[in-house]
């Protein structure tokens, strides 16, 4: 018979086994392998059915075991020493703590909204990257002691579970998650019913939400679950999967994450009295309503629509992670249109207003779409991409929202993310790490291990992949439906001294899984090679909803289910969190080849880096970046050739062969005396002491907090009622006189060259008439703008220089502005003038995105030639 409901009995843990319950419901013990192995000498077999969850193995260990752990004085006293060192950790001082100690001006606490966090294969709630980068900076904030508060949903299916079919078709399976199963706790108001946000729907409907709470060290991560009996059925849906369903599916997921997320931060600051967030941080576009229940409860103070949005500025940073347009979501107008409002939710905020904060007003939008980014860029004052290429693309894509500005200047930063050691390090690695005296965050002492040492710590970590490869490989054949009697070549997959690539992550087309099977005939002789062969390892998932994506899979499954390679190259099912940490050790060689520029930054390179597995990919996202011959390969790439989809991906496949065959693989295989690949040992050291620092999410998460939270804590406070006001009205006034401010003359004196041709060296000094209108001199900045230009004039390479008042207003009214242009570079050079509103409380020139700049008529001639 089955059953029609199941919950879990938890065991009474005996007094001296108490603390063992606040271990497992911090998920630190995810990256502290102190803890973790404490939890495997609990109960080895359980542990081994556990999957690294120490709730659920608790919940599986026998009352007799308990008892017995309660008298062994030494299990005792590795949980006493584990339990003061989590304690230490949650409540001694930290970076963040010193830097406020030497008078540092930091938020108060940060509010991080993502649709996704991987924190732990114990808790399923990613798909990806978004999530997994999430997870991360969750995990780094905590080590550095950043007063973080994380909001997210809890997906009753998570994503979903992948197996294969017999003919390789990938299958989708959603288990259902019990939340008391989970490293989660019910928040509850203090007489003991359960917290709740309540989101009004149209036609009198409401959706209620819980707020479960997962612990990441010291960050709360709170997650709501509308999987309540006070919702109708549909209601109670809404998070069932991650990015599932339609469009009002998805929109109602991302209204309850952003406006319940708000809620739901207010209700935990409310029940613990943690410091109410200064700074409101969205990981992508999912979470962007926050701005918009952020200005309710502004509109409930009394401040109006446009003081309301300045004062959210101040204090919001978004986050974008995609460089293609397809990948915003986007939503119908009359869909958004009918949430909001008097029969939905911001009643008394105008829905044509909301509706204006997602419209694509640029060149080339689509009126009747609400683009999430949009309003995530019209609500933040600070935006960055995550990589410093994907800054570029970012601010080329958005470049609309600021007419009249070069792409270069629209106001969209970047930092480039990073990964959290501890959770992605073998042990190993780190032991030999500490033994060599290597500090948190560097590894300066790579040099001083001896050859022999790393070599055979990176065949011993090779051979555990194998292992871990033919176990996986033999249930997925199970799976698919083989027999045990025919799967006895599964013994002899892989092999722990040959040249092992890894490739695994999402299967979006732009990835290109297939591209190394451009050439199938040229892929067998590279596996297949009789002194210098190579094994890859492949795995990923398509979306639920991309049949294309799908067909790669299959594609790929089927050539390694050939019994001529399948003992080289293999697909693995289902890639997630534990899997990934077994992968990126074992690898010698980290493949990315996705369509450059579409890779945000494509952090997994970074996992296997800090393993001291080398990268081959192509000149995308974070790898465009640090490349260096030392710590790897880059492919060449067509995609500034003017060639078809199909003659590109020959060309960077076969670019891709040629690094294998007459680099890589010769490298690798090229002993010294002592039988030993000394060149590839060396670009291990160089890959482990000089990358490894940089892809750090410690160094991320530093960089947030200086560049973008502290400022925005400072502008948060400095925006006061009054103040938001005073600059939304400022705004509006510049905003009518705008198209009266023009550069009615500008001229150029070079004194000091007597007439003659401009030299290096020498100084022009620029004097200009400007049409302000209505506007004060103060509530403006004219620069002069200057570089190499191009055959068109256009500007390259600029250089601003301030140009100041030189007295009152002429007998036309025109305001005289002056100032000098150092010459310091060769060649074609010339100039132009502009102005910009300019305001304190302004984060950039370009914020309200208006600039007027001269017309042909304004001057002499915009172009100064140099010899």
């Amino acid at each position: 018979m089955k059953a029609i409901r199941r919950f879990t009995v938890r065991p009474v843990l005996p007094d001296p086994l108490q603390p063992l319950s606040d271990l497992a419901r911090n998920l630190r013990w995810s990256w502290h392998t102190e803890t973790r192995e404490l939890f495997q000498a609990v109960d080895p077999e359980v542990r081994r059915t556990a999957e690294c969850d120490p709730v659920r193995l608790l919940g599986g260990v026998s009352a007799g075991r308990l008892a017995e752990l309660a008298r062994d004085e030494q299990f005792l006293h590795r949980l006493t020493e584990a339990s003061a060192d989590l304690r230490d950790y949650l409540d001694g001082p930290r970076w963040y703590q010193e830097q406020l100690a030497q008078g540092a001006e930091l938020p108060a606490a940060i509010a991080y909204f993502s649709p996704e966090f991987g924190v732990t294969a114990a808790l399923p709630q990613y798909s990806g990257g978004l999530g997994i980068l999430a997870g991360d900076h969750l995990k780094a904030a905590s080590d550095l002691g950043v007063p973080l508060v994380a909001v997210g949903l809890l997906y009753r299916h998570g994503y979903f579970r992948q197996s294969l079919s017999r003919d390789g078709w990938q299958q989708e399976h959603y288990p259902v998650l019990d939340p008391n199963e989970l490293p989660l706790t019910l928040m509850r108001e203090a007489d003991g019913t359960p917290s709740r946000v309540v989101l009004t729907l149209p036609g009198g409907r409401s959706l209620h939400a819980h707020i479960w709470q997962a612990q990441v060290g010291r960050v709360p991560l709170l997650m709501l679950d509308s999987a309540v009996e006070e919702n109708a059925p549909g209601e109670r849906e809404v998070t069932d999967r991650l990015y599932g369903g339609g469009s009002e599916h998805r929109l109602l997921q991302e209204m309850l994450l952003g406006i319940g997320g708000v809620r739901a931060v207010r209700t935990y600051c409310r029940l613990t009295g943690h410091p109410a967030p200064e700074v409101f941080h969205t990981n992508e576009g999912h979470a962007g309503f926050l701005g918009l229940e952020r200005i309710r409860e502004l509109s409930c103070t009394g401040l109006d629509f446009d003081s309301a949005v300045e004062s959210v500025r101040a204090g919001t940073i978004f986050t974008t992670h995609t460089p293609v347009p397809a990948g915003i979501d986007r939503f119908d107008r009359e869909l958004v249109a009918r949430h909001f409002g008097d029969d939905g939710e911001l009643p008394g905020v105008g829905v044509e207003r909301v509706l204006h904060l997602g419209m694509e007003t640029y060149p080339g939008g689509e009126p009747e779409l609400f683009n999430m980014a949009v309003m995530g860029l019209r609500l933040a004052q600070r935006a960055n991409g995550v990589s410093t290429l994907h800054g570029s693309v970012s601010r080329e894509m958005f470049a609309g929202l600021w007419p009249g500005f070069d792409a270069a200047e629209v106001p969209i930063t970047s930092v480039t993310n990073g990964v959290h050691a501890p959770t992605w390090v073998a042990p190993e690695i780190l032991r030999l790490r500490k033994d060599y005296g290597g500090t948190p965050g560097r590894w300066d002492s790579a040099a001083d291990v001896p050859d022999r040492e790393l070599w055979d710590l990176r065949r011993s970590l090779r051979a555990q992949l194998v292992t871990e490869v033919r176990t996986r490989l033999y249930a997925s054949w199970r799976d698919r439906g083989a027999e045990a009697a025919e799967l006895g070549w599964i013994d002899n997959v892989l092999d722990p001294d040959v040249l092992t690539i890894g490739f695994a992550r999402r299967v979006p087309s732009y990835k290109r899984l297939t591209l190394m099977m451009r050439d199938r005939d040229r892929l067998r002789d590279l596996l297949l090679h009789p002194t210098r062969p190579i094994q890859i390892v492949v795995a990923g998932k398509a979306h639920p909803a991309d049949d294309g994506g799908k067909r790669l899979v299959r594609e790929l499954v089927r050539f390694s289910d050939d019994p001529r390679v399948r003992h080289r190259i293999v697909f693995l099912p289902d890639y997630g969190m534990a899997m990934a940490q077994k992968l990126y050790p074992g690898c010698d060689v980290w493949l990315n080849n996705p369509l450059r520029p579409l890779e945000a930054c494509g952090t997994s390179g970074m996992k296997a880096a800090l393993n001291g597995c080398l990268n081959l990919s192509v000149l995308d996202g974070w790898w465009d970046e640090w490349f260096e011959p030392d710590f790897g390969w880059a492919i060449p790439t067509a995609d500034g050739l003017a060639v078809d989809e199909d003659r590109r991906d020959d060309l960077e496949a076969g670019a891709l062969y040629e690094l294998i065959e007459d680099r890589i693989a010769p490298r690798f295989y090229d002993r010294g005396g002592e039988g030993l690949p000394e060149r590839w040992i060396e670009m291990v050291r160089r890959t482990l002491g000089t990358l490894g620092p940089k892809v750090l999410a410690g160094r991320m998460v530093t960089e947030y907090v200086e560049r973008l939270y502290a400022p925005a804590a400072l502008a948060q406070r400095a925006m006061d009622p009054g103040a938001a006001r005073e600059l939304a009205d400022w705004k509006a006034r510049v905003r009518a006189a705008w198209p009266r401010v023009a550069v009615d003359h500008m001229e150029a004196v070079a004194p000091d060259t007597a007439g003659g041709p401009a030299e290096l060296g020498s100084t022009l000094q620029l004097r200009v008439r400007i049409d302000l209108g209505a506007l004060e001199p103060d509530e403006v900045e004219v620069q002069a703008v200057a570089g190499r230009v191009d055959a068109a004039d256009g500007i390259s390479d600029a250089q601003l220089f301030p140009l100041k008042p030189a007295g009152g207003q002429d007998l036309e009214g025109r305001w005289l502005y002056d100032g000098p242009l150092a010459l310091d570079r060769t060649g074609p050079y010339g100039y132009t003038v502009r102005v910009l509103p300019a305001h304190p409380l302004l984060a950039t020139g370009a914020e309200l995105g208006l600039v007027a700049l001269p017309t042909e008529s304004a001057g002499d001639g915009a172009g100064v030639l140099m010899r």
